[in-house]
């Protein structure tokens, strides 16, 4: 079977500083949710993805399954910046509101969102280990 790679919702326009007015190479990146508007061009995009397999599957074979469409919660925007128009790294590293205005030069290096909080640190792996019969040393199990 043959895999079929999802297809890619593309800028409108090419790299460029998202400050009002630049144009200058984008040095940094930071995420943000998509606006209303974003979000349903990207559901349109996974839709017509969806019926173009559907269009071209075999009759022969089980129709494809699909998963959930995206939601908000799981699509983010990268917006970019030149350096002088960056955001402090603290916040960059951070996913912002769909109504963020960053790069803003008036409220630089912060924005205008409450960003989202970071992911909780994964578990801890266990310390301890136990040797199999076989002599085999693997990592405990965690209760």
């Amino acid at each position: 079977m043959t895999d079929i790679a999802p297809a890619v919702v593309q800028p409108t326009s090419h790299l460029a500083c998202a400050a009002p007015g630049c144009t200058n190479v984008p040095q940094v990146q930071w995420r943000r949710r998509p606006t209303d508007a974003e979000f349903a061009d990207v559901l349109a995009a996974e839709q017509a993805r969806r019926a173009e397999i559907l269009a071209l599957s075999d009759p022969d074979q089980p129709t494809p399954l699909f998963g959930p469409l995206p939601t908000q919660g799981d699509t983010v925007r990268a917006v970019y910046a030149c350096g002088g128009h960056a955001i402090a790294a603290t916040a960059g590293v951070l996913v912002h509101q769909p109504t963020c205005t960053a790069p803003d030069p008036a409220v630089l290096p912060a924005c205008n969102c409450t960003p989202e909080p970071p992911p909780a640190p994964p578990a801890s792996p266990s310390t301890g280990t136990v040797t199999l019969s076989t002599g085999w040393v693997v990592p405990a199990p965690t209760p």
